[in-house]
C-alpha cells in the first residue's frame, strides 16, 4: 500500500515537473522566433552544437550570427539560456534596437541593466556608470560628462600626443629590428597611458618596460580573471574565479582610492597648475570627500580604465590590420595626410601640429575618420543589453508580425549583426570599404568602385551604433575617436604593418601578395575575435613593421 502511494506521488511530481518545464521551454515564448528548444536544456545544447562547428575559441557573437542565419535571419529571436542566464531576446534590426535604447515615459533613462552585467562589479565597481540606473545614473553622468566634452578633449591633445610619441618610438625600434610583436600589447599600453592622463591626470607609464604603475599591473590581472572560452558552459563562473576577481579588485580599489584622495588634497590646497583631468573636473564642486563620493568616483575611474584602454586598443588593432591588407585604402589615407599636413607629413610634424592646432587639423581627416568608422562597424567591441522588469509592459514592435513582450527578458542589441545588415549595407556588408562613409566617392577609386553598396547618405543613423545610442550612449566615445585618429595618422605616416601567422597575406611563387576581386590581399586564414569581456583578436594581432616608402 505504502509503495503504491509513494509511486503515485513520484509520478505526480514528475508530471507536474514536466508540465512546468513544458510551459517554460515550449509555451512561454512560443510567439518568438527561436531554434527548436529542448525540454531539459532549452537552447543550451543547440548553441553548444553550433559552437563546435567552427573554431571553439571564437567569440559568442559568431555563434549568434550562425544561429540567426539558421532561422532565416529574423529581426529578433529568443534564446533560452536558463538556468545559467535569463532568457535573451537577440535584437538584430536597427529599428528594434532604437526601440530598446530610446528614452520613454516608462523608461526615461533607458531600460534597466541586464543582471549579468552586475557580475562585472569587481572590474567596473558597484557604482559604475555602466550599471547605475535611474536618477543615480543621471547624477553620475552629469558629474563626469564635462571632462569628455569634445571642446575640453581638444585641450588635452598635447598630453595625448606625448603618450602617442612613446608608441611611435617603440614602433620605430621594432621596424629597425624586424622582430615580430603583439600589436595588442603596444596598443593596450598606449591607450592605458592616454586614459591615465586624460581621466586621472597621472602617468601610468604603461609603455615603459619595468616602470609600469601598480594600477596597470592590477588591472591586467583583473581582466585576465575574466578571460574565458566562448563555450556555453563558460556562462557560469566557478567560486574560485569569483574569489580571485574580488581579491584583485580590493587591491586595485585601495590604489585608486589613494589617487582620488591625493587629487582632492591638491585641489583643496589650490595648486598653481591644477589638472584638468576628468577626475579633477568631477571633484570641483565637492567641499568634502565623503566615503560615498570616494567610492563613486573610484568606480568611475575603474570603468574609464576598462572602457578606455581595451575598446580603443581593439579599434586600433583592427584598423592597422585592415589597412595593411587593403593597399588602396592605405594609399588614400596617406594622400590625405599630405593634403592636410603638407608634403612633409612625417610623424614628428604631425605630432607638433596636432599638439598645437589639433582643432584645426583633426576635423580635416575625413578619410581617416571613414576608416575608423568602418572598422567600428565591422568589429564592435560588444553589444548592449537592457532588462525591462516583469510587469513594466515593454514591447518590441517588429516590422512584421505581432508585438513581442520583452518583460523579464534580457534584450540584447546584437550590434555585430545590426552593423552587417544586408538590407542596409548591401552585398558588401562584410567588406572593409571606408568609402561608404564619404559623401563623395574616393576620387582615386578602388577595386570595389562598381559594386553596389550603401553610401553615407543611405545609412540610417541607428544602423551604426558601436558606442550605442540614446541617453546611455558611451560617455567616452569622443575621446576614443579623437585618440584613434591621432595615433593612426602619426603611425601610418612612416610605417607599414604586416600581419604574421593567422590572417597573414597569401603569396604567389615570387613572394608577392595577391589581390582579390575586392582590392584586398588574400589571406592564408581568417582572423577572428575571442572573448575577454569584450571582443579581442584571437592571437594578440601578431605583426611585423617596417619603414614605409611613402614617396611612392
Amino acid at each position: 500500500m505504502l509503495d503504491a502511494v509513494v509511486g503515485t506521488a513520484i509520478l505526480l511530481v514528475a508530471a507536474l515537473l514536466y508540465e512546468r518545464l513544458y510551459y517554460l521551454r515550449i509555451k512561454q515564448y512560443a510567439d518568438w522566433p527561436q531554434p527548436k528548444p529542448s525540454i531539459l536544456w532549452g537552447h543550451l545544447k543547440f548553441l553548444s552544437e553550433v559552437q563546435r562547428r567552427g573554431d571553439e575559441r571564437r567569440h559568442f557573437d559568431y555563434v549568434l550570427a550562425e544561429t540567426r542565419a539558421s532561422l532565416g535571419n529574423p529581426p529578433v529571436f529568443l534564446l533560452d539560456l536558463r538556468p545559467f542566464h535569463a532568457p535573451m531576446g537577440v535584437v538584430c534590426d536597427h529599428e528594434l534596437a532604437e526601440q530598446m535604447t530610446k528614452s520613454s515615459k516608462s523608461h526615461p533613462y533607458g531600460l534597466g541593466k541586464a543582471p549579468a552585467l552586475f557580475k562585472l562589479a569587481p572590474l567596473l565597481g558597484k557604482k559604475s556608470i555602466i550599471t547605475a540606473q535611474g536618477t543615480e545614473w543621471k547624477s553620475i553622468r552629469k558629474r563626469f560628462s564635462p571632462g569628455f566634452f569634445s571642446s575640453h578633449l581638444m585641450t588635452r591633445l598635447p598630453e595625448i600626443m606625448h603618450r602617442t610619441w612613446r608608441f611611435v618610438e617603440n614602433i620605430e625600434a621594432l621596424a629597425r629590428s624586424g622582430e615580430e610583436f603583439l600589436l595588442h600589447d603596444l596598443c593596450a599600453n598606449l591607450t592605458f597611458d592616454i586614459i591615465g592622463a586624460v581621466a586621472m591626470g597621472v602617468d601610468l607609464r604603461a609603455q615603459l618596460a619595468g616602470q609600469q604603475s601598480e594600477i596597470v599591473s592590477l588591472f591586467r590581472q583583473l581582466t585576465a580573471a575574466y578571460r574565458r572560452d566562448s563555450s556555453v558552459a563558460s556562462l557560469w563562473a566557478g567560486p574560485g574565479r569569483y574569489f580571485r576577481r574580488r581579491q584583485i579588485a580590493h587591491r586595485l580599489d585601495r590604489v585608486l582610492d589613494a589617487v582620488v584622495e591625493q587629487k582632492f588634497r591638491e585641489m583643496q590646497a589650490g595648486g598653481s597648475s591644477p589638472s584638468r583631468s576628468v577626475l579633477s573636473i568631477s571633484l570641483e564642486e565637492a567641499d568634502e570627500l565623503t566615503p560615498e563620493l570616494l567610492s563613486e568616483t573610484r568606480d568611475q575611474l575603474k570603468t574609464f580604465l576598462f572602457a578606455g584602454y581595451e575598446t580603443t586598443s581593439n579599434l586600433l588593432q583592427w584598423a592597422f590590420y585592415e589597412l595593411s591588407r587593403t593597399p588602396h585604402a592605405l594609399q588614400a589615407l596617406r594622400r590625405e595626410l599630405k593634403d592636410v599636413f603638407g608634403p612633409d607629413a612625417i610623424p614628428s610634424t604631425i605630432r607638433d601640429l596636432l599638439s598645437t592646432q589639433g582643432s584645426k587639423y583633426l576635423p580635416q581627416l575625413f578619410y581617416t575618420g571613414a576608416v575608423l568608422k568602418e572598422v567600428l562597424r565591422l568589429y564592435p567591441a560588444t553589444g548592449s543589453a537592457g532588462y525591462p522588469l516583469p510587469g513594466t509592459g515593454f514591447f518590441l514592435h517588429p516590422p512584421q508580425g505581432a508585438p513581442l513582450r520583452l518583460d523579464g527578458i534580457v534584450g540584447y542589441n546584437f550590434i555585430y549583426d545590426i552593423q552587417r545588415d544586408e538590407s542596409v549595407y548591401g552585398p558588401t556588408k562584410d567588406d572593409f570599404i571606408p568609402e561608404r562613409w564619404l559623401a563623395e566617392p574616393e576620387p582615386h577609386g578602388n577595386a570595389t568602385a562598381n559594386t553596389p553598396r550603401a553610401s553615407a547618405i543611405d545609412i540610417p543613423p541607428g544602423a551604426w551604433r558601436p558606442f550605442e545610442r540614446g541617453p546611455r550612449a558611451c560617455i567616452g566615445q569622443e575621446l576614443a575617436k579623437l585618440e584613434a585618429r591621432a595615433i593612426l595618422v602619426c603611425s601610418l605616416a612612416r610605417y607599414d604593418f604586416e600581419k604574421v601567422g593567422m590572417g597573414q597575406p597569401a603569396r604567389d611563387r615570387n613572394g608577392n601578395c595577391m589581390l582579390d576581386s575586392k582590392g584586398q590581399y588574400r589571406v592564408e586564414s581568417e582572423l577572428f575575435n575571442v572573448s575577454q569581456v569584450t571582443a579581442v583578436p584571437v592571437d594578440g594581432m601578431k605583426m611585423r613593421v617596417k619603414l614605409a616608402d611613402v614617396d611612392n
